[in-house]
């Protein structure tokens, strides 16, 4: 089937990666906003999960998965979408202290070739 993830097959690095990012932003955005000391709270395991479902089942498969950022795709239902965009709103200056390396990386597959969003039209 075109445009189906194989799910069986371990995650590309990129992917995994994006993956690792997702999951240092929740940790961050959890202990600094839910003030959770163990752990991720109930609220952010769902986010999480859900994230790691949309991650892994993105019809553009591994290989030439865009950033969601400029992705022209919406995979996340209109309630996660805005609750992740809070998460990484909060968490995104962070990273540049606690995981600068995963930071300089998510903002820079913004601007892979091929990966950019559409520029709007004139009309």
């Amino acid at each position: 089937m075109i445009g189906v993830v194989d799910t069986s097959a371990s995650p590309s690095p990129r992917l995994q990666r994006e993956l690792a990012t997702v999951r240092a932003m929740m940790r961050l955005h959890c202990r600094g906003v839910h003030r959770s000391a163990a752990g991720l709270c109930a609220e952010c395991t769902d986010l999480l999960a859900y994230a790691e479902r949309r991650v892994e089942a993105c019809p553009h498969g591994q290989d030439d998965k865009p950033s969601c950022g400029v992705c022209t795709i919406h995979c996340y239902d209109r309630v996660n979408r805005e609750r992740i965009r809070a998460v990484m709103r909060w968490a995104g200056p962070r990273m540049l202290l606690h995981h600068p390396w995963l930071a300089l990386l998510h903002w820079a597959d913004r601007f892979r070739a091929g990966r950019r969003r559409p520029p709007a039209s004139a009309g």
